[in-house]
């Protein structure tokens, strides 16, 4: 599995497994599903509620720790220089683990300045190997990079071929940030396997509409966390490094581009109110 070395100095796979939405109940196997597969970057939140779960995989996997990148991150709520390192502490627990790998601030609202020289000290202190946010627009980001000692390892953000976030990576990349996609195969929406610019590549190189979205951001230097509960879609998601899409093929995806979410606008006033005041187990 390639990796990309964060700016903190940690090495982090290049794709990795992503557990949002997956139910409690069903988080355990598919986790433990994953890792057999080969995936060895976790990504969970504690707004997921499934920490525990895996926490649970990972143990019962047999995996040595240091093989493993595991990140989590901090919900609205637990913003805060004081109540943040608490919320470290319980997802920590949680997954039964003695440090991270990555922790990010889950969201750019409340008191995430607070929560950002909390993180900052955990990673001075070592028990998070790196910092970074998710979910900060370029504004955000380079106010938070202008104000503060650590530059951000990771943004973590909705990123894929009908969103591509072309401008947030060149922010990124100026300051020597890594560029993290959530939603990379858009949620399963938006046409996305009907659509036939994609269809039209996939077969070109005989592979599926998901391996190509996925190995257009994996070009573009982009750590992807597609999710499945289905052993053989996890097999498949990982199965993108024997091909190369042509520059042409890169820049026919590039026509895609809506520019628009169609999963949350961060920039709605009712959103961010729904945002701050949703609260989690956390």
């Amino acid at each position: 599995m390639p990796h990309v070395t964060l700016n903190a100095g940690a090495r982090m796979p290049l794709l990795g497994f992503g557990v949002f939405q997956i139910p409690d109940d069903q988080t355990q196997q598919a986790v433990e599903a994953a890792l057999e597969a080969g995936y060895r970057l976790l990504d969970t939140a504690a707004a997921y509620e499934n920490e525990r779960a895996v926490g649970r995989a990972i143990a019962a996997s047999g995996i040595p720790r240091d093989e493993l990148f595991i990140t989590t991150k901090l919900w609205v709520q637990d913003h805060g220089q004081d109540s943040a390192p608490r919320a470290f502490d319980r997802s920590l627990d949680r997954l039964g683990l003695d440090h991270l790998d990555l922790y990010l601030i889950h969201q750019p609202f409340g008191d995430y300045y607070g929560a950002w020289r909390a993180m900052e000290k955990l990673h001075k202190d070592g028990r998070a190997r790196a910092i970074g946010v998710s979910n900060f627009y370029p504004d955000r980001l380079a106010d938070l990079i202008t104000h503060n000692e650590i530059v951000p390892a990771v943004n973590q953000i909705e990123t894929h071929v009908f969103f591509q976030r072309t401008a947030d990576q060149k922010l990124m990349r100026e300051h020597g940030v890594q560029h993290e996609s959530w939603g990379p195969l858009a949620q399963s929406g938006q046409g996305l396997f009907d659509n036939p610019v994609l269809v039209d590549i996939a077969r070109a190189h005989d592979k599926t509409v998901a391996q190509i979205a996925l190995r257009w951001l994996i070009q573009r230097e982009v750590v992807a966390i597609p999710k499945s509960v289905r052993p053989e879609r996890m097999a498949e998601n990982l199965d993108l490094f024997g091909f190369q899409l042509s520059d042409d093929e890169m820049a026919r995806i590039a026509t895609l581009d809506t520019g628009a979410s169609r999963a949350f606008d961060h920039h709605d006033p009712e959103g961010v109110k729904w945002l701050g005041s949703t609260r989690f187990d956390t």
